[in-house]
């Protein structure tokens, strides 16, 4: 039985014991739609005044919330925000051409919590400070799942990780460059975040964090009290900041029950994505960076009449349709696979894992090699790449030989784990073209003998290895001469490989 059968088991066991109570799985999953607002401890309200200024000059429409209520400055940078008492911080929308304002350990402050004095007001000043060059150009990491759990994970993030992130930042030069971690930061034990933040301080570019089902503090009864050690570290768990023409936002769609997670967004955040994104010119390339993806497509795979509630958003035609007016691109993680999925007018890029398949062997469990993302906006569109983690920049497939898959004895198989319908992927024989490969769903060769078996790692003994729908096919005689296989991408860039290797 699957990993994803086993959480499915029991998260449905869970709603249901759970049925009592008014904010429960099965009361979401009912209607998905409906607008459910969690139960939050609040004081009285806060009246928040402040400026928003950028080399000491005043910034006029700069967004500034408390997470629920949006307000854009005057001409003079300042704004007043009376927030009801319920919500922790206060942060600005970071304008484009603002260096990133950081904690000492790296990670990107743009809050103050709230903290109101005896007369019900306070004051915040975001004094923000220019970059010493354009972000019309720049580019970002994104890091699936780092996801450490004890000692020896973290060491493989600081002895591995780390180094390849710092040798594609010196690559990408002086263009602009943040990272985020796209949740699932730790394993459960939260006591490990020191050294997350140690290892991103070491790559030495501001880094934002998306809080995922595995960063929570599991003893709490309540999906609010259950991001208290995160909103510590890191502050709001949903937000949002501009880098040159690019509308970046990050949400938080992990609801915690005290005993179990789906995806979902609440009333709260939709309402204020609703008024963030009301101040952005239509058109506008919107990216946004959330934990649990917001349509996987592995139920279609498995077979499955409809995703699970717990890797994939359950109110996602929300989320589509205020996205409606923008370029938008979605980028999550969570499922340890890597997929392109464009639904609901959005292009969304599922990751495959920093830590791969648990930190279980160098690869996620559909063969995707460890690694993580990496996106360049030129000032007019995006370009993204995977990288695999200690893998030349260059990788982009794996080809096996004739026989390396069971149920296609003829056949050379192809993982080209960051296929999309735009891509292309051909073979040849001797210099001469065979013609486009077959794309089946299947299992890559080297997940099925790595997770299966007597040779499955000891760490890991519960992962299996997944169905893919980035694997290509071609039949080859038994005495073939020298077979390349060519990936072009969206971008016309092409990467070959030869049976046996990878490139």
């Amino acid at each position: 039985m699957s990993i994803h059968r086993n959480r499915r088991d029991f998260l449905r066991r869970a709603a249901l014991a759970a049925g009592a109570t008014l904010l429960t799985p099965s009361v979401l999953l009912a209607d998905p739609y409906q607008p459910v607002r969690f139960a939050r401890p609040g004081t009285a309200s806060v009246r928040i005044r402040g400026r928003v200024t950028v080399d000491g000059r005043p910034m006029a429409r700069v967004a500034v919330s408390d997470g629920l209520t949006v307000v854009a400055t005057a001409s003079d940078g300042r704004y007043e925000l009376v927030s009801d008492g319920r919500r922790p911080f206060v942060f600005v929308s970071l304008p484009s051409g603002c260096a990133i304002p950081t904690h000492a350990t790296g990670t990107a402050r743009t809050y103050y919590p709230i903290a109101a004095g005896s007369s019900g007001r306070m004051n915040a000043d975001f004094a923000l400070a220019s970059l010493e060059q354009s972000d019309e150009r720049h580019a970002f990491l994104a890091l699936g799942d780092t996801q450490t759990q004890n000692a020896f994970e973290m060491g493989r993030l600081h002895d591995e990780t780390v180094p390849d992130l710092l040798a594609t930042v010196a690559g990408l030069g002086s263009t602009p460059v943040f990272g985020i971690a796209v949740g699932d930061i730790l394993f459960d034990d939260l006591s490990l975040y020191p050294e997350y933040e140690r290892a991103v301080n070491r790559v030495g570019i501001p880094f934002f964090q998306v809080v995922g089902n595995h960063d929570l503090d599991l003893k709490s009864p309540t999906d609010p009290g259950s991001v208290e050690t995160f909103q510590g570290r890191f502050g709001p768990t949903w937000y949002s900041f501009d880098r040159g023409p690019v509308h970046y936002v990050v949400l938080d769609d992990v609801f915690y029950y005290g005993g179990g997670y789906i995806g979902h967004l609440d009333a709260d955040q939709l309402a204020w994505l609703a008024q963030d994104l009301a101040l952005v010119e239509p058109g506008r390339p919107v990216v946004v960076f959330h934990h649990i993806p917001a349509l996987s497509r592995q139920f279609r795979r498995d077979g499955e009449a409809r995703p699970e509630p717990s890797v994939s958003i359950t109110n996602r035609e929300a989320l589509y349709r205020l996205l409606e007016p923008f370029d938008a691109h979605l980028v999550s993680g969570h499922t340890h696979e890597h997929e392109h999925v464009f639904e609901g007018g959005v292009h969304e890029h599922i990751l495959g894992t920093t830590c791969g398949a648990w930190w279980s062997d160098d690869i996620c469990h559909d063969g995707t090699p460890n690694g993580y993302a990496v996106f360049e906006f030129d000032g007019t569109g995006f370009r993204w790449r995977y990288k695999g983690t200690g893998l030349p920049d260059d990788v982009r497939l794996r080809v096996y030989p004739r026989g390396a898959e069971p149920t296609a004895p003829d056949e050379i198989v192809a993982n080209a784990w960051d296929w999309d319908p735009s891509c292309l992927v051909t073979w040849s024989e001797d210099g001469v073209r065979r013609g486009p490969m077959s794309r089946r769903i299947g299992r890559d060769p080297w997940a099925v003998a790595r997770f299966t078996g007597p040779q499955r790692p000891s760490r890991r003994t519960w992962v299996e290895p997944s169905l893919s729908d980035h694997l290509f096919y071609a039949p080859v005689p038994t005495h073939s001469g020298d077979i390349v296989v060519e990936f072009t991408d969206r971008f016309g860039r092409v990467f070959a490989a030869r049976p046996g290797s990878a490139s």
